[in-house]
């Protein structure tokens, strides 16, 4: 069987663009959103724990920087299938050559890619149209315990969000800056 996903490197270590090949046909068409074999060549490890879906209403909306603290560590597998999204994931593994640099990628239902990132880094998007729909695919359960984050909006991170930042949670509003994290490391 021919390989459904074109497994591309990102300048930071270990987070891989996905391009999906889809099937079409006069009817529409298919693409697999996962394949176990393939991904495990490409460092999925573990089963696939959950699946699940958001939805954003309104272009500008930044969601995360969110990721989940060891032991309960995970990979993602992020894919946008209604809309586009600037997707953003940050390095925060300290033993990486790669350590709080991050890398953004444009996530849509149009160009069939989605971001592997793995365990060690944070995760963010923002919508670029109105009713963006996007499907997580997680390596390990959600645990409340090992919720963290960042402020999407550090000037550390430099994060160029394409479009003004708009409608945050309350929760990610009050995510700390990576200066406070260093504080509280270092403690």
């Amino acid at each position: 069987m021919s390989k459904r996903f074109e497994i591309e490197a990102t300048p930071l270590d270990g987070l891989l663009l996905l391009k999906r090949r889809p099937i079409a046909d006069p009817r529409g068409s298919f693409a697999r959103l996962f394949c176990a074999e393939e991904l495990a060549a490409a460092g999925w490890h573990g089963p696939v724990a959950q699946i699940n879906e958001s939805r954003t209403r309104h272009r500008g909306t930044v969601r995360g920087l969110h990721y989940q603290k060891p032991p309960f560590a995970e990979i993602k597998l992020v894919s946008c299938v209604e809309g586009a999204i600037l997707d953003v994931a940050v390095d925060l593994r300290p033993q990486s050559p790669t350590y709080l640099k991050t890398h953004a990628a444009e996530l849509s239902a149009g160009n069939a890619c989605a971001l592997m990132i793995p365990e060690g880094f944070a995760h963010g998007f923002q919508a670029l149209t109105d009713d963006v729909r996007m499907i997580y695919v997680h390596s390990a359960p959600y645990a409340a315990e090992a919720e963290a984050g960042i402020d999407a909006t550090d000037p550390t991170l430099s994060i160029a969000w394409p479009l003004p930042v708009a409608n945050r949670s309350p929760r990610d509003e009050a995510l700390p800056r990576l200066s406070i994290l260093d504080e509280r490391f270092s403690a």
